[in-house]
């Protein structure tokens, strides 16, 4: 793909400090394909509230030390555009827009809506945001125009959801002047039977993606000997979607992100309070890898170990050189070493590259304006995409008054 084309989004929720999870989930991949397409990484501040609204934290100051581990960490302003989702009002406007012609069951039947609700204590209200959250990453996604979106395999539910709503939309809006008034002309020479055979597989091609649907129409056109060739070429036209694309489907940038493993063995999250914070003192690093759970059989020195079932080990796998490797696993297995002696090479790797961010944050620690500089720059741009693309899509829809 041509990277001058080519434009990719991905978001993070400011929830709490970014940490290794973060940093090798994300944000190394980021680095990486900012010099490979236009992207835009978002702070999704408002998708932040939606599950926390009533917790009182500092929203403010976690997005401030999210932009910094950004730009810490490798992120470049001058190479991909860096903005805060509540800052750009055409999102909230699309949202409305999209909510007039999406189903409100497509939105139930998203997986994640259902986890969340089944989770909620009895207590606790299901709110039109948690119900319309995917509706509003649509949103987020389409009014860029994005034609790839870095996700993980859990969004892909979400991610299909808004390329099932561009499709409807392109099917409601993307007509010329009496382009449908002609294919309904068409369609009512097949007769009958091959009509309503026809409308069938139009709806489950057009709004639910059936490809096998697609292929049927194609072979039931094909079929109609009663056609004229205008007519067949219209249907075709007419069950592709061939009229203008205002919206198009986004696909999905696989992101090739390493599971970090936590302090206490499991993934690595705010949540389970098991984390090493980006840019975290070197202190703080060594007594949390000292303190990290290794492989149970190991009770005493001498007892021999599994390196595949201790969590240091995993970590070691991502941190250290291969001779490293070779030799805590050795070392494990024969019970060589101890599991402090396993550690310090971990420590020292982790320390290291965690002083490179600290230096590369000082400066806008030292002065937060460069930070509110580069949001103010992120936003205007992102906000210039957005308003472009908003107007095309409301003169589609005969409100661009």
């Amino acid at each position: 793909m041509n990277s001058e084309t080519t434009r990719v989004i991905s978001a993070m929720r400011p929830n709490g400090r970014l940490h290794l999870g973060h940093l090798h989930g994300a944000l190394h991949q980021w680095r990486k394909i900012q010099y490979q397409y236009e992207c835009l990484f978002m702070v999704a501040d408002i998708h932040g509230l939606i599950n926390q609204y009533h917790i009182n934290t500092n929203q403010e100051s976690l997005i401030t030390e999210m932009l910094i581990d950004w730009l810490a960490t490798g992120i470049d302003p001058s190479q991909a555009t860096i903005f805060i989702q509540s800052k750009i009002p055409e999102h909230f406007e699309l949202l409305n827009l999209l909510g007039i012609i999406t189903p409100l069951g497509w939105l139930e039947r998203v997986p994640s809506y259902k986890e969340v609700i089944d989770k909620l204590d009895h207590t606790e209200a299901s709110t039109y945001g948690l119900l319309g959250s995917p509706l509003l990453q649509a949103s987020d996604i389409l009014v860029y125009n994005a034609k790839l979106v870095l996700t993980n395999e859990d969004q892909m539910a979400n991610l299909e959801l808004t390329r099932e709503i561009a499709r409807r939309f392109n099917y409601l809006f993307g007509r010329d002047e009496g382009y449908q008034d002609k294919a309904l002309d068409s369609i009512k020479k097949l007769g009958s039977k091959k009509a309503a055979i026809y409308e069938n597989l139009l709806i489950r091609y057009q709004q639910n993606g059936d490809e096998s649907a697609l292929e049927r129409a194609k072979y039931l056109l094909q079929d109609a000997l009663n056609l004229s060739h205008g007519d067949r070429e219209r249907l075709l036209a007419f069950l592709e979607n061939k009229g203008k694309v205002y919206l198009p489907e986004p696909q999905r940038l696989i992101n090739n992100s390493q599971l970090i493993v936590g302090l206490d063995g499991a993934t690595m999250s705010v949540c389970a309070e098991n984390t090493i914070n980006i840019r975290e003192d070197s202190a703080s690093v060594t007594n949390k890898i000292r303190g990290m759970k290794t492989d149970p059989a190991r009770i005493r020195r001498t007892d021999k170990g599994t390196p595949s079932k201790c969590p240091v080990w995993k970590l070691h796998q991502i941190y250290s050189k291969q001779e490293v490797c070779d030799w805590v696993e050795m070392g494990c297995l024969s019970a060589g070493i101890g599991c402090l002696d396993c550690k310090q090479p971990l420590i020292d790797e982790i320390n290291h590259e965690q002083s490179i961010f600290i230096e590369n944050a000082k400066p806008y620690e030292e002065d937060q304006t460069l930070v509110k500089r580069i949001i103010s720059d992120g936003c205007s741009r992102a906000r210039e995409i957005a308003a472009d693309n908003l107007k095309l899509i409301k003169q589609a829809m005969n409100i661009d008054y």
